[in-house]
């Protein structure tokens, strides 16, 4: 039994799915099982079994997971405490990031900190809020999108980022765009308006689609759903090819073509909070610290 053993099962055991423990720990699928398979023989005794698409611990696996755990957080503790006495030399940095914030801000600030300290190795992994939250203890700092939940491993700060709008989106020769710019914010228009048009929605859990499915509703507009469809970018390419009016962050739209022409959503314009999560946040290593100034200094 290793340290690096227990650490991989205290990942799996967070994720319940090896396949998303292997990328929080940037290790390859079949290291991550060897790993299991050597610590489970030392055991002499299941500590997790096949479940779907993911895994279930077994009762020995679940108090395993506990002295893993404990051990991980120390371990992540130690490393931090080693490069805030190291300094910015050299180092690493682990950031997470959720979809809209990983497509549009963060390739900026990466390339940003790499200028000024080219010597850290940087590694990034991006998901949906709840994938990011869920591998906090993996990773250095993250920045998401929407409500985080109260869920948060112990000693993690919360600091509001930035606000984000979302934005109506639909051709040029769509019956509402009018005689509206190209590709840049074309003014505003009312949910009411848009309820007997067809509409192109992002898929099953998409935090973009939560918001816009709550402002119908709350309005009291029927919805006219012509597509369901995975990503910002396939909104898009389903509005351009005539399916209906989407609905995407205006971050998406800055380096749009003239093909498509956006409308901030009225009456009140349609806002989310982007917010900071530091683990281990009494402690920050002087790494982390650096990288917040930087994103400080960006949303200002």
């Amino acid at each position: 039994m290793t340290p690096d053993q227990l650490i991989t099962f205290a990942a799996v055991a967070e994720h319940r799915n090896i396949s998303r423990a292997a990328l929080a720990l940037h290790l390859s699928q079949p290291a991550v099982s060897g790993q299991l398979r050597l610590l489970q023989e030392e055991f002499g005794e299941p500590l997790y079994q096949r479940d779907g698409r993911g895994v279930r611990l077994t009762p020995a696996g679940e108090q395993l997971a506990s002295y893993a755990m404990r051990l991980r957080d120390t371990w992540r503790q130690a490393h931090a405490y080693r490069d805030a006495l190291r300094g910015l030399e050299s180092g690493t940095l682990r950031v997470g990031a959720s979809t809209t914030p990983a497509s549009y801000l963060l390739p900026y600030l990466i390339a940003g900190f790499h200028r000024l300290f080219p010597d850290v190795t940087l590694h990034t992994t991006d998901g949906n809020t709840a994938e990011i939250v869920g591998a906090l203890a993996s990773l250095d700092i993250a920045l998401v999108e929407g409500p985080v939940g109260a869920d948060l491993p112990p000693d993690t700060a919360v600091r509001p980022w930035r606000e984000d709008e979302i934005v109506a989106i639909m051709p040029r020769g769509h019956p509402l765009a009018g005689n509206f710019g190209e590709g840049a914010a074309a003014g505003r228009i009312e949910l009411a308006e848009l309820g007997a048009h067809p509409l192109v929605l992002r898929e099953a859990g998409s935090g973009v689609r939560q918001m816009v499915e709550r402002a119908f509703a709350r309005a009291g507009v029927p919805m006219r759903v012509a597509l369901e469809i995975a990503g910002v970018e396939g909104v898009k390419e389903a509005v351009r090819a005539g399916m209906g009016v989407g609905f995407v962050s205006a971050m998406s739209m800055r380096h749009e073509s003239a093909a498509l022409c956006r409308f901030s959503l009225g009456p009140e314009p349609l806002t989310r909070r982007f917010s900071i999560l530091i683990p281990h946040a009494s402690a920050p290593s002087r790494v982390v610290e650096r990288f917040l100034e930087l994103t400080h200094a960006e949303g200002a």
